[in-house]
């Protein structure tokens, strides 16, 4: 029977992500320095609104396109933090996590054939999606750009076919941060044509620098721009699954058809949960202390890295790190597997992130401090070992 599944998805590849998680089990003491998880827990204002939720017996079906109330804190929310003007009537939907509105934006605007321009290396959950609406993922080498898609980039790789440019900043798996000045070059190239933006902004909090800027602010891109966020990450509420996309009026509502059978509404728990964490001011600090603590993490893992004589770029944002093991001689594959086998660490091989990742390892600081020095004392007795 298997000859009568769809052949798109017998093609689509797992995660190079999970392959490692999947043999985690075989290692129970092992550093895990894989997964993009908070390792702190949600804050309690937070869970003690779901808590509420679920005693109100506040559990049925929500508006598929998520409670007003929370559509309108996330207009609210990105339009304080990032200058984005959406209206809660009509341009932002509650999904289930930001993957699902990946999945939505990529079913509405892809037709088979068409090109989606993307960086690489990059986050592996988009080629699937691309694959799936039998559109083609095209990647842009950011080897040589401090992994950062330019204009210049975007410019080579256009064809008439190209239908969407995805913008990953803050990336995975590198935590490059797209300047303001960059970002407006992307939008002058774009501006007199007709290609969408999904601009997948879920790390947006996570940046170290300058204050985020989103594509979607500058004047006349936001009829073609499609904001991707969310608060896994931000507000370390990954399990809540809790995502937004914010588009034009014209799109969400092709984009509210599959998203209504899809999944039928958001879970209506988190929901509640998510309002409480948008509009409580008060306690923003819980917020930025968990973002101060990721870039002490990142500060250590990044000098113990260049410590090592492994050449790495300065993540801008996010919270994980890409070192080149090039030097070693061994594919990322091979150098992730003997690590975990010889040391207990585990990282994620880079050509889980397209074919550019080859040659280095991503490596995860939303870990414990304790984690993460033991993480990398492992690493430095196996290039002590190899060398």
């Amino acid at each position: 029977m298997i000859n009568l599944v769809n052949n798109n998805v017998k093609e689509i590849e797992m995660s190079g992500i999970r392959k490692i998680a999947n043999v985690m089990d075989k290692f129970p003491n092992a550093v895990n320095l894989t997964f993009g998880q908070p390792n702190f827990p949600t804050p309690d204002y937070i869970k003690v609104a779901g808590i509420k939720a679920i005693k109100e017996n506040k559990t049925a079906y929500t508006e598929t396109a998520g409670l007003y109330e929370l559509r309108k804190a996330a207009c609210d929310y990105v339009q304080d933090l990032y200058n984005l003007s959406y209206n809660p009537e009509d341009e932002v939907i509650i999904t289930t996590g930001a993957s699902e509105a990946l999945d939505i934006a990529f079913r509405t605007i892809l037709a088979e054939g068409s090109e989606v321009i993307m960086p690489g290396p990059v986050y592996p959950g988009y080629e699937p999606l691309i694959r799936l609406c039998n559109a083609i993922p095209i990647f842009a080498d950011t080897t040589g750009s401090n992994f950062k898609l330019t204009a210049a980039l975007i410019e080579e790789k256009i064809t008439d076919k190209t239908r969407c440019i995805v913008l990953p900043y803050p990336s995975n798996p590198i935590g490059a941060v797209l300047s303001e000045e960059e970002i407006r070059e992307i939008g002058k190239l774009l501006e007199d044509k007709n290609i969408f933006i999904l601009a997948d902004e879920i790390y947006s909090e996570l940046v170290y620098g300058e204050k985020h800027f989103s594509i979607g602010s500058i004047p006349g891109l936001k009829d073609k721009t499609i904001i991707v966020n969310g608060l896994s990450k931000s507000h370390s509420m990954t399990g809540w699954r809790i995502g937004f996309i914010f588009a034009p009026p014209y799109l969400t509502e092709q984009m509210y058809k599959i998203h209504s059978y899809n999944s039928v509404c958001a879970s209506t728990i988190s929901q509640y949960a998510a309002i409480e964490a948008l509009t409580q001011g008060t306690h923003r600090e819980e917020i930025v202390a968990m973002k101060n603590e990721y870039k002490n993490r990142k500060d250590y893992v990044y000098q113990r890295l260049i410590d090592l004589d492994l050449e790495v770029v300065e993540p801008e944002g996010a919270f994980y790190i890409f070192p080149s093991i090039k030097k070693t001689g061994l594919t990322s594959t091979d150098f992730a597997e003997k690590l975990l086998n010889q040391e207990q660490v585990a990282v994620i091989p880079g050509s889980a992130f397209s074919e550019f990742g080859e040659g280095f390892i991503r490596i995860s600081y939303a870990q414990s401090m304790k984690e993460l020095e033991d993480g990398l004392d492992g690493i430095e007795r196996f290039l002590t070992s190899i060398r």
